[in-house]
């Protein structure tokens, strides 16, 4: 289907949709300018320090780093804090936002980013489900309870070494606190709060069964394919119609609709359509 008609396809299915359900993996962020973090050279252009320890994204993120060198640990997560918290939100946020409001439409995210960029850009908290938890949210590392805090710590980071200053610690153990993130083989991550979200995202789509329903899936890769297997889930469960955006992998058997593009293009390319 040639684009043209793939993106009036698509916005004629958001016009005539009774729900909006926003699926966004780390693309929907590489638009507010953050850190693309595909393949090692990404990483290690947003990270020059680690290409001399040849350490991989995958390598860094790993929660076995808080137990030898939380100072080490903490200078990378500590970084991607003081990052998220500093970045503004894409105009794709508002776009959506815009559309929530004038078509009335009921939403809900469900975002593989933990960087809390749609809360920033003002969606409810109750309609986000963040997959793999959130950096604005600590945990004890070890853990010595099932406590969930906000991360309200300044962080200091020595940029040459990217290696922390200040550890945040934990207030009932007062050993070294970590952030409340899925990482890779972890077996601390408590989950406690990602489960209530997913409680709640599912009582939505009970709620929404046969309503007429739009998924808007924005930058989920193959890689990890959570976001990517949660939007063709809703396609297949319910009537759904499923818009995948993705600039380097936009494939998606019909009737679903597939836009090669960034984020922020294809939105902005349909709301052109929406607003005429």
């Amino acid at each position: 289907m040639p684009l043209t008609t793939t993106l009036h396809t698509a916005a004629a299915a958001i016009r005539s949709a009774e729900t909006l359900i926003i699926t966004a993996g780390a693309g929907m962020g590489v638009d507010s300018g953050l850190p693309d973090f595909r393949g090692n050279e990404g990483f290690w252009n947003a990270y020059p320090p680690y290409r001399q320890l040849g350490l991989s994204f995958i390598e860094t993120a790993n929660p076995a780093h808080f137990q030898r060198d939380p100072a080490f640990a903490w200078g990378f997560y500590g970084h991607r804090t003081n990052l998220y918290r500093d970045t503004v939100p894409n105009p794709g946020f508002t776009i959506l936002r815009n559309w929530i409001k004038h078509f009335q439409l009921a939403p809900f995210v469900v975002t593989s980013n933990v960087d809390g960029q749609f809360q920033k850009a003002g969606f409810a908290e109750e309609e986000i489900l963040e997959v793999h938890g959130s950096i604005h949210h600590l945990q004890c590392l070890r853990p010595c309870c099932s406590a969930i805090w906000p991360n309200e710590e300044e962080i200091d980071i020595d940029l040459r070494t990217m290696r922390a200053r200040h550890l945040p610690a934990c207030p009932h153990c007062h050993g070294v606190a970590r952030p409340n993130i899925l990482m890779f083989g972890d077996f601390s991550w408590l989950d406690d709060r990602c489960r209530q979200q997913e409680e709640r995202f599912q009582t939505f789509l009970r709620r929404q069964q046969g309503q007429r329903i739009v998924v808007i899936e924005i930058g989920a890769g193959t890689a990890i394919p959570t976001i990517r297997a949660t939007s063709e889930r809703i396609g297949r469960a319910q009537p759904a119609t499923v818009i995948r955006i993705n600039l380097h992998e936009a494939g998606i058997a019909p009737p679903h609709l597939a836009l090669p593009c960034s984020g922020l293009a294809g939105l902005t390319a349909l709301d052109s359509l929406l607003s005429s």
